[in-house]
């Protein structure tokens, strides 16, 4: 699975409650349907956003990507990425964090085993596929010149929306994946991959990804609609992180052509991570949140970073 943006569609899903008061909400992904967003559609199976008074639609982005659908008042709430809204908001844009989907970064770099690329160094000389963002040359220069490694000797070309697996058997050495998904799918595959965790590898990298996100101006003006939809949302995470089968299953009936052997291994290694012992789905820190500021803005990637204490809040949590 790779960070690339698809067609705009619209998937509705109605459940059975009926709510006296009905507030239409848009909710768009950040990528096509996975794992990482089981806890919106068991929300809307289960009857959890209409027991709000909420009639959600589950939209994929349009080619300006989420964040634009979310500027342009098309999505009262996104699917997005700590980095994407630390970039947004030091540009100017209103975008601010609401909850964490993950508690952990659970992305890195993956390649067969047969590429030898078993540390940051060993990316010299080898071809890299990603999506075009500064981001990714930022984090891979870092990681490659912590190791000793010479950047300058990376090739870095555009995948676009080609199938990991395919693009490593035929253009590129390795690609930023998610382990819930990609990882997965390869061991179910039966193909043997060196993984670099990303998370691990650098404290201040182990950023949220997926978060979900709002408007500022917009969360401020709706803050009971915000409430009721994170309290919702929340109870469609706890349900998944608690069922993993069962919200798989879910998932599946929402997409069926998805892979159940995929979607189900894929929960199964997801549901843990959806939230930490010590506090409820969503939560986030603000150490993390300066932690990765600190980290753009000492490689020159933010001229002018923007508060992090205001690029997310957790009030509207339950």
């Amino acid at each position: 699975m790779k960070k690339n943006i698809w067609l705009w569609t619209s998937i509705l899903i109605l459940g059975s409650c009926a709510a006296p008061e009905i507030n239409q909400i848009n909710l768009v992904l950040d990528w096509s349907i996975n794992t990482n967003h089981t806890g919106a559609f068991v929300a809307q199976d289960l009857g959890y956003f209409q027991k709000e008074g909420l009639h959600v639609q589950i939209l994929t982005p349009p080619e300006t990507g989420a964040v634009g659908a979310l500027l342009s008042e098309k999505a009262q709430f996104i699917y997005s990425y700590q980095e994407e809204v630390t970039l947004s908001g030091a540009s100017g844009q209103d975008v601010i964090a609401l909850a964490a989907v993950l508690q952990n970064n659970t992305s890195g770099f993956a390649s067969p085993v047969g590429k030898n690329i078993l540390r940051p160094k060993d990316f010299e000389g080898k071809v890299y596929g990603g999506w075009g963002s500064p981001m990714e040359e930022a984090v891979l220069k870092a990681l490659m010149e912590t190791d000793g490694g010479d950047f300058s000797k990376l090739k870095m070309v555009n995948m676009g929306s080609m199938d990991y697996f395919a693009a490593v058997k035929s253009s590129v050495d390795f690609a930023w994946i998610f382990e819930g998904w990609t990882g997965v799918e390869a061991k179910l595959r039966g193909e043997n991959l060196n993984y670099i965790d990303l998370g691990k590898s650098d404290p201040q990298l182990n950023y949220y990804t997926p978060v979900i996100a709002t408007r500022g101006k917009w969360s401020k003006e709706n803050p009971e609609i915000a409430k009721k939809f994170l309290r919702a949302l929340s109870k469609g995470y706890e349900y998944a992180s608690q069922n993993p089968q069962l919200s798989a299953a879910i998932l599946l009936k929402a997409t069926p052509e998805l892979s159940p052997e995929l979607v189900k291994a894929s929960q199964d290694f997801l549901s843990p991570r959806y939230k930490s012992e010590n506090s409820p789905w969503g939560t986030m820190s603000l150490d993390r949140w300066t932690g990765f500021t600190t980290w753009l803005t000492t490689r020159n990637l933010l001229e002018t970073p923007k508060d992090p204490s205001l690029l997310f809040t957790n009030e509207y949590l339950p």
